[in-house]
């Protein structure tokens, strides 16, 4: 098992994230982006915190925050290892954050769009038949804030979030419910990638539009198709990372 350099891309540290938190960020975008891979040591805790000029304390909070959420684990006698993928919370605000900092793998991007597919079209049919009138008018609401705002916003943003949220609210399933801050963090990172080069290619508020319309009219099975729709059109807008460009390429020279 190899032993890593430490990572050393030091940034600014943000005035709104504490140093343990900006430090978990670098290791988690290094980590998410690979260029740790499963099975690597961090370099130690007394090597660490001298290359990256911080406290220990710091580096041992850091490496507890990415503990938590799955990306390392520690032992004793073994050190900090990155942990493989399947360990990761992958829904953890965070985690999706970092992962969009670089270029997500197109698996991985395809994948994220085809667990909303299966969670917010059921979610959406459960929404028709269940809903109140109170969720329909902050479903409304939601969209007329988009429309306003747009997605290039972050007031637009909050407002796609909050039409996700209220949807899943919708369903009165406490266990649907409880996905709310891993759909709206895919949501939020997702939409963000899209505009990281260029302005979204289409309007996606004729989509919101169409689902809401087939909730208002308690069409369970219109809402999931429309639902199913919106995600998939979300998907088909999402640029394709240059990585997996270039590997699809040398893939069709072979």
């Amino acid at each position: 098992m190899k032993k890593l350099v430490p990572f050393g891309r030091t940034r600014p540290v943000s005035k709104l994230l504490r140093l343990h938190g900006t430090i978990a960020r670098d290791l988690g975008v290094a980590i998410t982006a690979g260029e740790y891979q499963p099975g690597d040591l961090l370099i130690g805790e007394i090597a660490s915190s001298e290359k990256l000029d911080v406290s220990r304390t710091a580096y041992r909070e850091a490496v507890r925050i990415l503990a938590a959420k799955g990306l390392v684990e520690s032992k004793p006698k073994v050190g900090t290892k990155v942990t493989s993928r399947d360990r990761w919370h992958l829904l953890d605000p965070d985690v999706l954050a970092w992962t969009f900092e670089g270029e997500p793998d197109l698996d991985l991007l395809e994948s994220l769009f085809e667990l909303r597919d299966i969670v917010e079209a059921a979610a959406a049919s459960l929404a028709a038949t269940r809903r109140t009138t109170e969720q329909l008018d902050a479903l409304r609401d939601a969209i007329a804030r988009m429309a306003s705002y747009t997605l290039a916003t972050p007031e637009g943003r909050q407002a796609d979030q909050d039409f996700h949220a209220t949807l899943l609210a919708a369903t009165g399933n406490p266990y649907v419910i409880s996905l709310t801050t891993g759909v709206n963090a895919a949501v939020n990172t997702t939409t963000m990638f899209k505009q990281r080069e260029r302005p979204l290619p289409r309007d996606p508020v004729p989509d919101h539009l169409r689902v809401f319309q087939a909730i208002a009219d308690r069409d369970s099975l219109r809402a999931q198709q429309e639902m199913s729709t919106l995600i998939q059109l979300a998907l088909k807008d999402t640029p394709v990372p240059q990585r997996s460009k270039d590997r699809r390429a040398r893939n069709r020279a072979v």
